[in-house]
């Protein structure tokens, strides 16, 4: 069965701080782990691909979050530095399996 969760954790962060979006599941190799913010991607991992990007490269000439993203490979947790206003929204995380 296939199905959605769309659990909603609000978050909330001072400006010039930074904050980590955990994903809270587990992925395997074969996963696909992308995020967005207000529904631009800006960071994918292809774990079968060992591929992954952030901001600028997912996104062609897209650059508000130059330098300032971080993901973790292994968990596909999501770290933003140095927070500004502007980054304020919603953020959703998206985990496809590729394969067992």
């Amino acid at each position: 069965a296939s199905g959605v969760d769309t659990d909603r954790v609000p978050v909330c962060v001072e400006e010039g701080d930074s904050v980590t979006l955990h994903t809270d599941v587990k992925t395997n190799q074969k996963d696909r782990i992308k995020w967005f913010s207000n529904d631009n991607r800006i960071a994918q991992i292809a774990k079968e691909l060992n591929t992954s990007c952030t901001d600028v490269q997912c996104n062609e000439g897209n650059d508000g979050f130059r330098d300032r993203l971080k993901l973790d490979h292994q968990t596909g947790s999501l770290t933003i530095t140095n927070i500004r206003a502007t980054d304020s929204g919603l953020y959703k995380l998206q985990i496809i399996n590729s394969g067992s």
